[in-house]
């Protein structure tokens, strides 16, 4: 009987493993749309795209972009949730995602129990910049001028919950300064108003910073990893001149509904970790200042929970939105 037993259980244990097998292999079956909270042109549209372009070669079916602006993020975050499980649907999410559960009262969705994380993809550091006539040279000096002059400084931002907003959140906390932030329609607008000298900082990607900076029309003080960025060297880092530890990225990662096949999130992501390696996509993603990230679903899952908890202790409840 116990041998019967034995036999039985092998028995189970190996259909289930070629049931795996064959939902990883069946998979994809049609092409997969890869939902995005913002127009193209984003950084995270972009990035999505160099992405399912190699994932599309690969896996046999289109990858498929779409976009689904609005409600930073909800809007697309909700389709995503109310999408079968199939794998056939996926979202490229960002620092909102993290950021959303302190940002709003009420989500129409669970940021930790309705989705499945797939894989890490990339982060982007963001660079502090400020109006040439502001007599500051470094994040230090900012420090002390924005101490000296509490609540007289404003920072330009995209509005609450956007990357600017929650770096610059970031800066005032760990810098123990109090300025004030002015919400623009988009990043874009903030650093024109910025480059106008009508507003006196903002944080901003490197990509889009470069440009005026090597112009003069901005003075740049920092950038926001840990560590020197490889497209930058000669850029010292925020943690280096002002404020020790201080480190923040923009950063992207797939995710797909909560009950999607393991077998399938294990095939997406093996996808991904390979278009992460894949020379020309990785040359395209770091000219674009972004640091791959790559790694496991369960890896994906536990830094987007880090995130949630991260965001709760910066945003205060008066910063919230009401919904």
């Amino acid at each position: 009987m116990k041998l019967t037993g034995r036999f039985i259980a092998l028995g189970i244990a190996a259909m289930s493993a070629l049931g795996a097998h064959a939902a990883e292999q069946a998979f994809p079956t049609r092409p997969i749309r890869v939902l995005i909270a913002y127009p193209p042109g984003a950084s995270t549209d972009s990035n999505a795209r160099i992405v399912a372009a190699r994932m599309t070669e690969t896996l046999g079916q289109q990858v498929l972009v779409d976009n689904r602006p609005g409600a930073n993020g909800a809007i697309a975050t909700l389709a995503l949730a109310k999408s079968p499980p199939d794998g056939h649907t996926l979202m490229m999410v960002d620092i909102a995602h993290g950021a959303n559960p302190a940002v709003y009262d009420k989500l129409p969705y669970d940021t930790l129990k309705d989705f499945a994380g797939i894989g890490m993809v990339a982060r982007v550091p963001m660079v502090l910049l400020v109006h040439p006539s502001l007599p500051v040279k470094t994040p230090k000096d900012l420090i002390g001028l924005a101490k000296s002059k509490p609540g007289q400084l404003n920072y330009a931002s995209a509005g609450v919950g956007s990357a600017m907003f929650l770096v610059g959140e970031l800066f005032k906390d760990a810098a123990m300064i109090d300025v004030v932030m002015v919400a623009y329609k988009g990043g874009g607008p903030a650093l024109s108003e910025l480059i106008g000298g009508h507003v006196p900082m903002l944080f901003i990607s490197l990509v889009a910073a470069m440009p005026h900076v090597s112009a003069g029309r901005v003075r740049a003080l920092g950038v926001s990893s840990l560590k020197r960025m490889a497209a930058a060297p000669d850029m010292p880092t925020i943690a280096e001149t002002g404020v020790p530890g201080f480190e923040f990225y923009l950063w992207q990662g797939m995710i797909g509904p909560v009950a999607i096949a393991g077998p399938i999130v294990t095939r997406l992501n093996r996808e991904i970790n390979a278009a992460l390696d894949d020379p020309q996509v990785k040359d395209r993603l770091i000219k674009a200042g972004n640091e791959l990230i790559g790694g496991t679903p369960a890896q994906a899952t536990e830094f987007i929970r880090s995130e949630v908890e991260r965001w709760r202790k910066v945003i205060k409840p008066e910063m919230r939105i009401k919904n």
